[in-house]
């Protein structure tokens, strides 16, 4: 197959979610409310939280970012898809792909780090109350939050700067709604297997170990509930963090369904149709379970309301 330089690129082709025309409009229909609903969702919880001061703690300061940053993954991957649906173009210019590409890497890696520092939060609230407010200083969170960022953007700029020196066949479709870093990878001519190298070991370090910490967190949590001895005390306890547990689950349960059950009997088509669910449902779902779920979120937004 004939190759060129990576600087003759000039656009890769989204093939989306399916070619049917008739389907079109439903899609663009479907994706734009979602958006709005996670948009408008998490921006409703960012607000809440800031306008009542009983939820200025460090759990809903953590929420507040998470809602923050579920606003930008969607928004990474979203407008440009419907953007895509209403003019018929399936164009994405090389530095939009690699933009694109760049901004999903630092806000999923920020998501997963997120959800670490709160199970972290749930485990000293838990298992050692009468310290919280003395561990969990607002010094310490803002550190965490910066800490987490930087971590996210030097991991996402790492892995853009590598696909810089890669060259590229002249078939540039991407069976994807999104440039994804695996899809891209597969197109390029060159030899990708340090890019690979360093995307499955950045993957075990930023996915396992934080994934292995918020198990170990639980596990203690588990642990310090079962030795209350009231019933109501357990569930009290069981309770702070059982929204905390329901969107962990949801987001890693979408992830590892994606990418490593699934990625050796998924075609690439049926593979960008299970992206969307923690690409554009696992965002959108997150202020209900934390509003639904909450007693002090659903008495703050009745307050606002």
């Amino acid at each position: 197959m004939e190759s060129e330089n990576k600087t003759g690129v000039s656009e890769f082709l989204l093939l989306g979610l399916s070619d049917d025309p008739e389907l079109q409009p439903l899609l663009f229909g479907l994706f734009l409310s979602m958006y709005l609903v996670t948009v408008l969702g998490n921006l409703l919880i960012i607000l809440t939280v800031g306008s009542d001061p009983h939820l200025h703690t460090p759990m809903y300061f953590f929420l507040s970012i998470l809602s923050l940053n579920d606003v930008c993954f969607s928004t990474t991957t979203v407008p440009k898809m419907l953007l895509n649906i209403k003019t018929q173009s399936k164009a994405m210019t090389y530095t939009g792909c690699l933009t694109q590409v760049y901004f999903f890497m630092v806000f999923i890696c920020m998501d997963n780090l997120l959800l670490t520092m709160m199970a972290y939060d749930r485990y000293v609230a838990i298992c050692h109350p009468l310290y919280y407010m003395v561990i969990m200083n607002s010094r310490l969170c803002i550190l965490l939050v910066l800490l987490s960022l930087s971590i996210s953007i030097a991991d996402a700029l790492l892995h853009s700067l590598m696909v810089l020196h890669l060259s590229f066949c002249r078939d540039l479709k991407i069976p994807h709604f999104f440039c994804e870093l695996a899809q891209i990878l597969k197109l390029s001519c060159s030899d990708t297997f340090i890019n690979n190298i360093l995307v499955y070991l950045v993957t075990s370090l930023l996915g396992v170990g934080p994934l292995s910490g918020i198990i170990f967190s639980y596990t203690r949590i588990v642990s310090c509930i079962l030795r209350i001895p009231s019933t109501g005390g357990k569930y009290k306890a069981f309770s702070t963090c059982g929204s905390h547990l329901s969107v962990v689950s949801l987001f890693y349960g979408t992830c590892v369904g994606v990418y490593l059950s699934s990625a050796s009997t998924f075609s690439s088509r049926k593979r960008s149709v299970a992206s969307v669910m923690y690409t554009v449902v696992t965002p959108m779902l997150n202020p209900f379970i934390y509003s639904l779920r909450n007693r002090d979120m659903k008495g703050a937004l009745r307050k606002l309301l």
